[in-house]
Formats: structure tokens, C-alpha cells, sequence
């Protein structure tokens, strides 16, 4: 028995969410660890490389999810 249509194209939106939290950690990780070795490149007071890198990281992960996510709900 075929699976129909709709079943076949289940499985890859699923597979698609399944990286979606990796893919954030990643992203926010890189973000953080370059923002630390600038920090430890060019010292200060405050690690503002870090701060700044981490959040910026994070703002990457949300958009790039968001259109992934607006993408698969397309399909």
C-alpha cells in the first residue's frame, strides 16, 4: 500500500524541527566564543565583545529559525 501524499511530506518537516534547537545552540555558542576571544584579544572593563556577540548570535538564531519555520508551514 502507497502512503499517500500528505503522509510522504510529513516526514521532512519533522526532520527539519528536529535541528532547530542544535542549529540555535550552535549559532549563540559561535557567537559567544569569538566574542570571548576578542575580549581577550582587546581587554577592557567590561566584556562588551561577549555581551554583544552572544545577543547578536542570538538574534541570528531567532530570525534565521523564524524563516525557517514560516517555510516549512508553506510546504
Amino acid at each position: 500500500m502507497m502512503p499517500n501524499k500528505k503522509e510522504k511530506n510529513q516526514f521532512p518537516k519533522y526532520l527539519a524541527l528536529i535541528g532547530v534547537a542544535a542549529q540555535m545552540g550552535i549559532t549563540i555558542y559561535l557567537g559567544a566564543y569569538l566574542g570571548k576571544k576578542l575580549d581577550e584579544k582587546y581587554p577592557s572593563e567590561k566584556n562588551y565583545f561577549t555581551i554583544v556577540l552572544t545577543l547578536l548570535g542570538v538574534f541570528v538564531a531567532i530570525f534565521v529559525i523564524v524563516k525557517q519555520l514560516n517555510r516549512i508551514n508553506q510546504e
